[in-house]
């Protein structure tokens, strides 16, 4: 994008004496001050989000050339391309909008029918819906029919007469079991005041039991509670995990002697490619047409050998290990980052069963 800069050479912001096109004490650029107010926007936009010279720049090797990045970084070359973190920031959140789409128009799509014409209708806009993934639209298919009152017999959904158990399916929607026999809270405080102090329920047990009871009475639907809870703290948890992996990172690679910090920083531009190449990889899946089950599991196949291979020659770049010490770290490496991970999403789980009441 062109820039309209001033004639004059002393800064507007400062006063010192330019050298050129920046200030070298304060760093504000001399630009011109009137403008158009669509050049106005446009640089400010591009400014914001980096998407001039300095974003596409990094695009290419954050794609092409694995730990390219990381290395000119941690060398100094740093002004011609995306600040790792804000990068980061910007294609996760992408990745994560593109990612929970497809689910959250599942939940806008399919109300509740309470006719047979709604749920046929309810049905066949799922199925039109090509931004749903197809076992999405499986899933989303059975809850309408679950809500409607069927019942899945010898592969056919039969309308179910029953009340009773109507009136059971859906009260197991709004249920979680507590630990205890009590009906209520109130009687569950009253039996473990009488209790003597080490025969009564501990911490966890008792905030289980609390918050069973609170479900159960306003009759909240758990399931719907811990996907929009996960929705919203997933994000936060791969966030969280940057720093974990780092930190398994300098472990195994004790012998490079690296700060933690660069260490980070390779981290951030791994997770950088891998939510940009899948983000890639959801929209080109939408152009595949449903029936072309081969070709989808061919695609599936071939990302995943993609991903191995450019975090194998990642390391390499960064690290510089041999081909067989690198896919040993390689394999050790993928799982501590597989417990950090389960980790964190069961704390994820029980943070979100703990705040849905």
């Amino acid at each position: 994008m062109k820039k309209h800069y001033r004639h004059e050479n002393n800064c507007l912001n400062c006063g010192t004496i330019l050298e050129g096109k920046y200030c070298h004490n304060c760093g504000q650029e001399n630009l011109e001050i009137k403008e158009s107010f669509g050049h106005m926007m446009n640089h400010a936009i591009s400014d914001y989000f980096h998407f001039d010279h300095q974003f596409f720049h990094t695009l290419k090797p954050l794609l092409f050339k694995p730990g390219f990045l990381t290395n000119e970084y941690m060398a100094g070359r740093r002004v011609q391309y995306l600040h790792p973190v804000k990068m980061y920031i910007f294609i996760s959140l992408v990745y994560f909008l593109l990612l929970f789409q497809t689910k959250s128009d599942v939940v806008q799509i399919t109300p509740s029918p309470t006719t047979t014409e709604e749920l046929t209708k309810a049905i066949k806009a799922v199925e039109q819906n090509s931004f749903i993934p197809p076992k999405a639209k499986q899933e989303a298919i059975k809850n309408l029919y679950d809500d409607a009152g069927y019942t899945l017999k010898n592969g056919r959904w039969v309308k179910d007469t029953s009340k009773k158990a109507r009136q059971k399916v859906e009260e197991s929607k709004h249920y979680v079991d507590p630990t205890t026999s009590d009906t209520t809270y109130e009687q569950y405080l009253l039996n473990q005041r009488k209790l003597a102090e080490p025969q009564r329920d501990g911490w966890f047990k008792s905030n289980w039991n609390k918050k069973a009871f609170a479900i159960n009475k306003q009759k909240i639907n758990m399931k719907d509670a811990i996907i929009d809870g996960f929705k919203h703290n997933f994000p936060k948890v791969m966030f969280v995990l940057l720093p974990l992996f780092a930190l398994i990172l300098m472990v195994a690679f004790y012998k490079n002697k690296k700060f933690y910090v660069e260490h980070l920083i390779y981290a951030f531009h791994l997770h950088c490619f891998l939510f940009l190449f899948l983000t890639i990889v959801m929209l080109v899946n939408l152009l595949i047409p449903t029936s072309w089950i081969a070709v989808k599991g061919w695609f599936v196949f071939s990302v995943f050998i993609a991903i191995i291979w450019y975090v194998y020659a990642s390391l390499r770049v960064v690290y510089h290990r041999s081909w067989w010490r690198t896919i040993f770290k390689l394999i050790g490496i993928y799982f501590m980052y597989f417990l950090s991970f389960i980790l964190c999403i069961s704390l994820l789980v029980l943070i979100t069963i703990f705040t849905a009441a």
